[in-house]
C-alpha cells in the first residue's frame, strides 16, 4: 500500500467514524441555532452586499459626472 492510497483510507475512516458520531448531531444543532439567530438579525447576504455595493459605485459615479457639469455650466454663467 502506498502513502497515499494509506492517507485516502485513513481519511474515509475517520469521515465514517464523524458521520457515525454524536459529533455531526452536535455539529447539525449547532448550525441550525446559528442560522435561527442570524435569521433574527437584520442581515444581507453576500451577494445582496455586492450588489449594494456596485449600485453605489455607478450612482458615485454618475454624481461626480454631474457635479462636473454644474461646475462647467457655472463657469460659463460667470463668464457672461
Amino acid at each position: 500500500m502506498n502513502k497515499q492510497n494509506f492517507f485516502e483510507d485513513m481519511q474515509a475512516k475517520i469521515s465514517q467514524a464523524f458521520e457515525n458520531s454524536p459529533a455531526k448531531d452536535i455539529e447539525k444543532n449547532v448550525k441550525a441555532m446559528m442560522t435561527q439567530g442570524f435569521s433574527k438579525l437584520d442581515l444581507v447576504t453576500r451577494e445582496e452586499f455586492d450588489i449594494q455595493a456596485q449600485v453605489l459605485a455607478k450612482t458615485r459615479a454618475k454624481l461626480e459626472a454631474l457635479e462636473e457639469r454644474v461646475a462647467a455650466l457655472e463657469a460659463q454663467i460667470s463668464q457672461k
